[in-house]
C-alpha cells in the first residue's frame, strides 16, 4: 500500500545550532533545574529524555549548576541513546 505524506519537513541534523533564542534558552535550563532538582532532592535522582546532542549538553549543564547549588555532587549517565539519568553519589533509581 502507497501512502501520501503530506507537510513533512526535514528535521535539522543532529549537530544543529538549538532552534531556541538565547532568552528562551535560559528559561528552559532554569526550568530543568528546578523541577529536576526538586525531584532528585525528593528522591535522589531524576529520569529525563535526552535526543539530542543538545540535549544532553542541557542536562550536564543542570547537573554541574545543582552540584555548585547544593554543594554535594550531581553525577549523570546516559541510559540509553533516548535518557539520561541525574543522581546523588549513593542513590539507586
Amino acid at each position: 500500500m502507497v501512502r501520501d505524506l503530506y507537510n513533512v519537513q526535514l528535521r535539522p541534523a543532529e549537530d544543529a545550532v538549538t532552534p531556541l533564542t538565547d532568552e528562551e534558552e535560559l528559561r528552559y535550563r532554569n526550568v530543568l533545574f528546578s523541577e529536576l532538582g526538586h525531584q532528585i532532592a525528593e528522591q535522589g535522582w531524576a529520569r529525563y529524555p535526552a535526543h539530542t546532542p543538545e540535549d544532553r549538553r542541557r542536562l550536564i549543564a543542570v547537573a554541574q549548576r545543582l552540584t555548585a547549588h547544593w554543594g554535594q555532587e550531581v553525577l549523570f549517565e546516559a541510559e540509553d541513546t533516548t535518557r539520561f539519568r541525574l543522581y546523588l553519589r549513593g542513590q539507586v533509581g
